[in-house]
């Protein structure tokens, strides 16, 4: 009896496993239209931002922050060069947006990735950005979790822009030199800006 219990005990962990390791495997990427996923990033100070302060249907601080936003989140490392080249770009934006109802973050995945060999000394962000002069608010994904749901493949640069009510508008994959980075973007987020939030927009 006891080794029939046995077997039947390691078949049903055997049986289990495809499914768990389906599960992981099995993470959808995002798409336009898709709600993009909530979020709580530390940032440089060690507080917490929340995607839904920003946007959202029901925002999580209406007292203090009643007033939805369009958002562009960027997924950057200090060891990715093509990230480099978008970083002026987003800075620009941040200038350009910074006292609109536009909020602009660089979410940091590089402590999430130094498991990895080859990014295991990578510089860490604060001092990468200060020595480049950047000032867009940086959100610290120190475990990876908002990079599972939002860049399950870890190729990077990966950037979103949100609507008032979370939609996501816009996917960059990478990025490419020959575009109007900062033209197509400004025309999307000057857009969502005439979006009305104050009701629903559906």
């Amino acid at each position: 009896r006891i080794d029939m219990f046995q077997k039947i005990g390691t078949f049903l962990i055997i049986a289990a496993l495809p499914l768990s390791l389906f599960a992981q495997d099995d993470i959808e990427e995002l798409e336009v239209g898709d709600e993009a996923p909530k979020f709580a990033l530390r940032t440089l100070d060690g507080k917490y931002e929340l995607l839904t302060r920003w946007t959202g249907e029901r925002l999580s601080r209406p007292a203090s922050q009643p007033t939805r936003h369009v958002v562009l989140v960027s997924f950057f490392a200090t060891w990715c060069q093509p990230c480099m080249k978008e970083l002026p770009h987003l800075e620009n934006l941040w200038q350009k947006y910074q006292d609109e109802d536009v909020r602009i973050f660089l979410v940091d995945i590089t402590d999430a990735t130094r498991s990895v060999p080859q990014y295991a000394d990578a510089p860490q962000p604060k001092p990468f950005l200060e020595e480049r002069g950047l000032t867009m608010p940086l959100l610290l994904d120190t475990y990876g979790m908002a990079m599972e749901r939002y860049v399950p493949d870890k190729m990077l640069p990966r950037l979103f822009v949100l609507d008032k009510y979370r939609t996501i508008k816009l996917i960059k994959r990478g990025f490419n030199e020959e575009e109007d980075f900062e033209g197509e973007l400004s025309a999307l987020i000057d857009e969502l800006l005439l979006q009305d939030g104050d009701k629903n927009s559906g």
